[in-house]
């Protein structure tokens, strides 16, 4: 597994979880990533993203103010804190690494997801935010 994204679990409204993105096999210190999110009969939609630099993060507009992306170099792993989770939060979070000259996070649509936009793209982890 080249990618891995854990952390997922059911939480009630109100309720935070903290996502960790691992990569066994690369490093993730110059990497951007991104972190996306599929609800059932929905399209993948940008989370966030951190560009290659770590200088430049986005937010969804619906997750802006309660989730945050951080990295932690010396584990190797890339989190996505949620905080304040609510219902509509409820789906599979997946993340992507890329450590190419162009960056997917400082493109001019960021948060934009397509297939093949991250050289590597995690299996997902469900998250479930109900009471």
């Amino acid at each position: 597994v080249q990618l891995q994204a854990s952390g997922g679990g059911l939480v009630q409204p109100g309720g935070s979880l903290r996502l960790s993105c691992a990569a066994p096999e690369f490093s993730l210190e110059y990497a951007a990533i991104g972190w996306f999110r599929q609800a059932p009969g929905k399209e993948r939609e940008g989370v966030s993203c951190s560009s290659s630099s770590g200088r430049d993060t986005y937010y969804a507009d619906s997750v802006k103010g309660r989730f945050t992306i951080s990295r932690d170099n010396a584990k190797n792993t890339v989190y996505l804190q949620m905080n304040s989770l609510k219902a509509e939060d409820t789906a599979v979070y997946y993340c992507a690494a890329d450590r190419g000259a162009l960056d997917p996070c400082s493109d001019s649509a960021p948060l934009t997801y397509y297939s093949g936009k991250y050289f590597f793209e995690g299996q997902g982890t469900q998250v479930t935010v109900s009471s």
